[in-house]
């Protein structure tokens, strides 16, 4: 295949939160996609260990970052990014949390671009606006937004299922609806989390902190289907099917389509 992919990873969303915040897009979501409010994070269940399982396809024992501290792989494996640009496709990345772009090699990225999420009053608002005027302009075959203001102005600082975290899990609920209505007749969409979270932390091996919802959205997803298994290990090997670029070998997650 050789379908062009956005994949959208909300840190810190909680399923229950998901359903919970009341965005209508989270019902559409269900109906329109492949998906489940069952899926599995990665011990420990932190942003950078979480994210770099899913471009590297392998849990953090094994690429061995287990903190937010980036720490060179000492047994490195090629990522989905590194597949993609050596396929000749072009890739971007949007993100409002700095140690985040450790999890793609340099120059994987023809472009990319970063707001302190404090900075800014909504930058995950600024950020999928970025996004959108580069697929008007560009139409990249590959593209990732990392929002991180639920996790940190949500849940860091209010806490788990308070009203200000749905509140801002709302708000990237709405960035993720506006890349759906724009893109989603050009682009297989993937949205996400990380995490979960409980009261204002993260990182146990519990249900709050391990369990995230996924949804999978294109033509190649069937609709209204719910996945009995699925983790974050299975984006790797997914964004390389729907794209065309070879798997690589030590990636131990599954092509969602086939669960």
């Amino acid at each position: 295949m050789n379908e062009k992919v956005i994949l959208i990873s909300i840190d810190g969303m909680r399923p229950d939160g998901a359903v919970g915040c009341g965005h209508p897009f989270v019902q559409e979501l269900m109906e329109k996609s492949t998906y489940t409010l069952q899926g599995g994070s990665v011990l420990p269940p932190v942003t950078l260990p979480c994210h770099t399982s899913m471009f590297y396809g392998v849990p953090p024992e094994r690429h061995g970052i287990l903190t937010n501290t980036f720490t060179p792989p000492v047994r490195p494996v090629k990522g989905i990014a590194e597949q993609l640009a050596a396929s000749g496709k072009v890739c971007a990345a949007f993100h409002n949390w700095e140690p985040i772009r450790h999890i793609w090699q340099s120059e994987t990225m023809k472009y990319t671009g970063y707001i302190n999420a404090y900075q800014e009053d909504n930058s995950d608002s600024l950020l999928t606006g970025m996004l959108l005027s580069l697929i008007s302009r560009k139409q990249p075959d590959f593209l990732f937004l990392h929002l991180v203001e639920t996790d940190e102005k949500g849940g860091h600082d209010h806490g788990w299922m308070s009203p200000e975290y749905l509140g801002q899990l709302g708000n990237a609920l709405s960035c993720a609806q506006r890349i759906y209505q724009a893109a989603g007749n050009d682009y297989h969409i993937i949205i996400t989390a990380d995490h979960g979270g409980h009261d204002r932390s993260h990182g146990d091996n519990c249900p709050e902190d391990m369990t995230i919802p996924m949804f999978f959205c294109g033509r190649y997803f069937q609709h209204s289907r719910k996945l009995e298994h699925a983790c974050l290990l299975d984006l790797a090997p997914t964004i390389a099917w729907l794209t065309g670029v070879a798997a690589v070998r030590e990636w131990e997650g599954h092509i969602i389509p086939h669960l």
